[in-house]
């Protein structure tokens, strides 16, 4: 790292330059730093605070859903990867070896975990005898490694943090409801916690995840016109049960195969907040997720400490006892730079607190998303404060959903979309004909990747693919993507 980006003092402006925007952001917000590992980061406690909150919400999801949690090694051996001989395929650009352990060479070498379907695969084939012993509905929060060439903190990392389900099944139908309702957790969870609307859909074949059925997703369109994959949910068929041996005893006394999937989504939705929301300034960071909701700033003269922080503390206590995030900024410097500071940290609501106010019995508080100030009466201020945060919780979803709308384009001739697709407009929306030739040929054209298609797998009628004019099968989301 050369001297020049050991700290960030400015963050360039998103219009200049959105990439160098957001890894200033990053930095100079705390989130995140390189490591001495190309392509690792080290996430710092802002950062993870955040992937905390992120977690403890999807974890009570998981479990609402009837998961448990469970742990299987970051270690997996060669030959149980090489089972699937698709799921290998995908993963062996990105796949890292140990070769020696002990100061010896091993027998066998050991893959790093890029993902866990082989060694889950393995153990539900000793676990699995009858129909009884179904469904399996297991989820374990890890860390994986894939040997990434580019990298970008959160968005892109050699090794990054995640959940991954694994679940077993019965018949193929409890397999897709499974899958389904994944999907459904993870869109929810972007739009009430993230104040992220999310697209569902199905991935062309081209785009699934290796050595699955059908493969589900949810598209968020971030800050520049670009497309993020925020979550998957893979149905994997028999796929992986038939390549691990995981059989049961069916109830009329045959042996099968069980149906399975797997979904996950990754440390990538700390990258997806920064870029849905932040500006110029910095962060800005919905309150649901938010490490910090409110930063109380004492305002006043040499003799605050004395004056104004013992009331800023009264109402940092009255704040936290109704449950709210709450940082007091009582270190010494001028109330103007810890403004500035919490503004780039993206804290949803400050609290100013002086002299005067305190005379008035009231407070002034600044909203982080619109910098509209308002003043409210010390007394009743918690119920004030929360409904303030939910109003910009609702604000900053309904402003990314009106962002995502107005970047919302259809095309149904070629022409039109090669157009629209110049420069980063968002989403085009146009009728594909399903097959691979096209998609390729939409990607060397205009470098857009179909994101994802409608769940519900109805063909346009009467509309021809926009490439090549055959019948259409959907209406694929096109988008160029992170």
């Amino acid at each position: 790292m050369s001297q020049k980006d050991a700290f960030v003092t400015e963050i360039t402006p998103r219009s200049q330059d959105f990439s160098r925007w957001y890894v200033d952001v990053v930095r100079r917000a705390e989130l995140a730093d390189y490591s001495p590992v190309k392509g690792c980061m080290v996430i710092r406690p802002y950062g993870y605070a955040i992937w905390e909150l992120i977690q403890a919400a999807l974890d009570k999801e998981i479990k609402r859903t009837g998961h448990v949690n469970a742990y299987f090694p970051l270690f997996i051996p060669n030959s149980l990867l090489t089972r699937e001989a698709e799921h290998v395929e995908g993963f062996a650009p990105q796949v890292a070896y140990v070769t020696h352990g002990g100061g010896e060479e091993l027998e066998e070498k050991l893959v790093v975990r890029p993902t866990s379907e082989a060694i889950i695969g393995t153990m539900y084939a000793k676990w699995v005898q009858s129909w009884r012993d179904l469904p399996i509905l297991l989820n374990q929060w890890a860390n994986v490694v894939r040997w990434e060439k580019v990298t970008r903190p959160f968005l892109r990392t050699t090794e990054f943090l995640w959940q991954e389900g694994h679940t077993a099944h019965e018949t193929p139908e409890e397999g897709e409801t499974e899958t389904r309702k994944m999907l459904d957790v993870y869109a929810d969870l972007c739009a009430s916690l993230l104040a992220m609307p999310v697209v569902k859909g199905i991935k062309s074949e081209s785009e699934k995840f290796a050595g699955a059925l059908r493969t589900y997703s949810i598209e968020a369109l971030m800050g520049d016109g670009r497309a993020l994959q925020a979550g998957t949910s893979h149905n994997l068929g028999q796929n992986f049960a038939k390549a691990f041996d995981i059989t049961f005893q069916a109830r009329d006394k045959s042996l099968q195969h069980v149906w399975g999937t797997s979904w996950g989504v990754t440390t990538r939705l700390i990258g997806a907040v920064i870029m849905t929301h932040g500006d110029d300034s910095g962060l800005v960071l919905p309150p649901n997720v938010a490490p910090y909701q409110v930063v109380i700033v004492p305002i006043g003269r040499d003799n605050w400490r004395e004056t104004v922080l013992p009331t800023a503390q009264r109402l940092e206590q009255d704040l936290v006892n109704a449950g709210i995030r709450v940082m007091l900024d009582a270190r010494d410097e001028r109330p103007g730079w810890k403004f500035s500071e919490w503004e780039m940290r993206g804290v949803p609501l400050r609290l100013e607190v002086g002299p005067k106010d305190i005379e008035k019995a009231q407070v002034m508080l600044a909203r982080r998303d619109t910098r509209e100030k308002l003043s409210a009466p010390m007394d009743g201020l918690a119920p004030r404060v929360r409904a303030l945060l939910e109003d910009i919780q609702q604000s900053l979803l309904a402003r990314a959903l009106k962002f995502r709308e107005d970047h919302t384009h259809r095309a149904d001739d070629y022409e039109t979309f090669k157009t629209t697709m110049e420069g980063r407009p968002g989403f085009v929306v146009a009728p594909w004909c399903g097959s691979a030739e096209c998609e390729a040929h939409i990607k060397t054209d205009t470098q857009a990747t179909i994101r994802n298609m409608p769940l519900d797998g109805t063909a346009p009628e009467g509309k021809g693919c926009v490439r090549c004019g055959n019948p259409a099968v959907a209406e694929a989301w096109f988008a160029k993507a992170y």
